[in-house]
């Protein structure tokens, strides 16, 4: 058995490595689907919301940072990028650039993170915690606390999302390191690039829904 071979670790239900690989591609895009039905959901019910209340949705938006936002899906988009790149030395067979280049992805997806916290700090100090500690004048302050709280869920339902993928990416990391990533098997470099690139996008939909419409303002 030559060495490209041994660390396959095919399973025994699978005929062929392509077989295993176009299951658990199959596995993920299924997982993603429900994903999206999820997040989908929670558009929809924003979406109506918004056409109830567009002033107090608009000025709730006016209240985000579009700075912080704005690096974030920068840091997001690079992070996709070294991702992409991980997936592409994986197929070529280069197991150190693997490393390097999910260990870079995973530090970006924290930076993500570390950014995201701050804001939701800012946000506590400045009284827009629904629930906790609210504070808007004017009539349209329930409406606006509303907004609100579509924010901290959707936004905290996809950092939740960015901390799983960080562990996948971990675990990834050390399958690679373990040599059971190579050319001839890289499948779970390309799952956990699906799903890293999923939270990638639901990130970009939440970006345009909370940060852009309150720019007029």
């Amino acid at each position: 058995m030559s060495p490209e071979i041994a660390p396959l670790a095919l399973h025994e239900q699978f005929a062929n490595p392509n077989q295993q690989r176009e299951t658990a591609s199959f596995g993920m895009w299924i997982f993603i689907i429900s994903e999206m039905m999820l997040f989908g959901g929670l558009f929809v019910a924003f979406t109506v919301y918004r056409m109830y209340y567009p002033q107090a949705f608009d000025d709730g938006s006016a209240g985000m940072d579009i700075v912080l936002g704005s690096i974030n899906t920068a840091v997001l988009i690079c992070s996709s990028f070294t991702m992409a790149l991980a997936v592409y030395s994986a197929e070529v067979g280069s197991r150190k650039l693997v490393s390097a280049f999910l260990v870079l992805t995973m530090i970006i997806g924290a930076v993500f993170l570390a950014i995201k916290f701050t804001e939701y700090y800012k946000h506590f100090l400045d009284h827009k915690a629904p629930a906790v500690w609210f504070d808007s004048a004017g009539p349209g302050g329930p409406k606006i606390e509303l907004f609100y709280v579509f924010y901290f869920i959707m936004t905290g339902l996809h950092a939740l999302h960015m901390i799983v993928g960080i562990g996948l990416l971990m675990a990834t990391l050390i399958r690679n390191l373990a040599g059971q990533i190579t050319a001839a098997y890289y499948t779970p470099i390309e799952v956990a690039g699906l799903y890293w690139h999923f939270i990638d996008i639901i990130w970009v939909f939440l970006y345009g829904i909370f940060y852009i419409s309150g720019l007029h303002k």
